[in-house]
């Protein structure tokens, strides 16, 4: 038979193939004892050990395709219970929705809504293009370093992306590099978080170059996202940035706060690709703490029906 159950296999109890019918040696002498040696009605064998046809323990694939249907279920509602349980000790009210996989290429960008173009200039953009049921989540400044919050979004698989201004983070850099070792990007936000329309070009520059190789020093990369402080920027901001190697500013659509959200269009709406904005900050400068504001997202994005993914894949 050219197909064997492979449960049947592992017991051992494939029936031999190929053997002779009893009646063909009518008339002949004995044969050898061999010749009977895989006859199931032997005397010769009976009650002997024999192995098992092939190991009880598959290996690799074909373990994988002899496991159960109600075993690959056990597992995945074991996890599933696990997953709510963690939301639940966070205080979030549904499990986030999953992102979708990294693109295998960024968006193209091109001159529609939420996206501004102009030669020789990195790109500005408040909406990413896509399709996606996804928005992203990102922080700026540095000023509370609060590791309840960084252990939350790690737990909850939210990505989110850093944009730190050296004078606020400078004390402990470490906080950053854990949040960059468990897969979130920190980006450039000036060395001083001065508004760049009131400087010169060379005062940009410096503001803009310098903490680029603050970062790459201390975080060990060097950005390509770059937020200018208060959204405010010109087009020797933009000409500053794409010389120190920056290749797009993303800006903003929404401004979240621990107990509310502020939303940039009458719809008061999420929208595809939308940019989050929050900051880092304490319940000394706001009404309430970096954990109390990461519920609030969270519970906001998933009711409406959407997915934090990282803004770093797709810009």
């Amino acid at each position: 038979m050219a197909v064997v159950c492979l449960s049947a296999v592992v017991a051992g109890c494939a029936a031999p193939i190929g053997r002779q019918a009893p009646s063909s040696r009518a008339g002949r002498s004995a044969a050898p004892a061999e010749a009977d040696a895989g006859s199931a009605g032997s005397t010769a064998d009976r009650g002997a050990p024999r192995p098992p046809a092939v190991p009880l323990a598959l290996p690799g694939l074909a373990r994988s395709e002899e496991e159960s249907s109600s075993e690959a279920v056990a597992r995945r509602e074991t996890a599933a219970r696990a997953a709510l349980e963690t939301a639940h000790r966070w205080g979030v009210d549904r499990l986030p929705l999953k992102a979708p996989q990294r693109p295998v290429s960024k968006p193209e960008l091109t001159p529609v809504q939420g996206v501004k173009l102009q030669d020789g200039r990195p790109p500005v953009v408040y909406r990413v293009p896509t399709d996606e049921k996804i928005v992203f989540l990102t922080v700026d400044d540095g000023a509370e370093k609060d590791r309840e919050f960084s252990r939350m979004a790690a737990e909850l698989g939210v990505p989110l992306s850093a944009f730190v201004a050296d004078y606020l983070a400078r004390e402990d850099y470490g906080y950053f590099r854990d949040l960059a070792a468990q897969g979130d990007a920190v980006n450039n936000h000036t060395i001083n978080h001065r508004n760049l329309k009131v400087l010169g070009y060379e005062q940009q520059r410096d503001e803009i170059c310098r903490q680029q190789d603050r970062l790459e020093e201390q975080i060990g990369t060097r950005p390509r996202l770059f937020r200018p402080p208060y959204g405010e920027y010109n087009d020797d901001t933009l000409r500053a940035a794409g010389s120190c190697g920056i290749e797009a500013v993303p800006l903003w659509n929404e401004e979240a706060f621990p107990d509310h959200m502020e939303y940039r269009y009458d719809d008061q709406r999420l929208h595809s690709g939308d940019i989050i904005l929050t900051h880092f900050r304490g319940a000394d400068l706001w009404p309430g703490t970096m954990p109390d504001l990461l519920r609030r997202v969270v519970n906001e994005v998933t009711s409406q029906g959407f997915a934090l993914a990282r803004l770093d894949d797709y810009l």
